[in-house]
């Protein structure tokens, strides 16, 4: 494109007008852990922040910058929006926030959720969000209770085998 169509004024802001991140209307339950993955989060950006703020001179790191002062206003949001709720202190024969819970699938196969909050969700974990379709199947339910989770790929019936905090 030629320079001739583009405002010195937008190259100077390019990559610093970000869009906010979306904060979730679900109450934000948090586990002691959740937590404390929220605060390491924030404390990191602000060092990352103090050290890019030094170099103001630099392009690159004013977009850095943007970033990271977007980050940490949501991190901010989500840490005053904090609603810890203590695993330990839930009724442990009910699945409910914090639960780790073993179930049984059709075929036999064992499944193993822990039930979280939405920032400390992460499937690879076998983390899950509170508010998402498998944990709002398994909540209130007991062991020896089926579930029908309904999934993109098809429903299917879970056993609830164990319940542990």
């Amino acid at each position: 494109m030629s320079r001739g169509f583009v405002k010195e004024d937008d190259l100077e802001h390019a990559g610093t007008d970000l869009p906010e991140r979306q904060i979730s209307t679900h109450p934000n339950y948090v586990t002691p852990v959740g937590l404390k993955q929220l605060e390491d989060e924030a404390s990191a950006l602000d060092k990352t922040r103090a050290d890019l703020v030094s170099q103001k001179d630099n392009e690159a790191a004013k977009q850095k910058l943007a970033v990271a002062d977007r980050d940490l206003r949501y991190l901010s949001a989500r840490l005053e929006q904090a609603i810890l709720v203590e695993p330990a202190e839930q009724d442990k024969s009910t699945v409910l926030f914090g639960a780790k819970v073993q179930v049984k699938d059709e075929d036999g196969e064992l499944l193993r959720f822990h039930l979280v909050g939405e920032d400390e969700a992460d499937i690879a974990q076998q983390k899950v969000s509170y508010v998402s379709p498998i944990a709002k199947a398994l909540i209130g339910r007991k062991v020896g209770h089926s579930v029908m989770w309904k999934r993109p790929a098809g429903a299917i019936e879970l056993e609830i085998i164990e319940i542990t905090y």
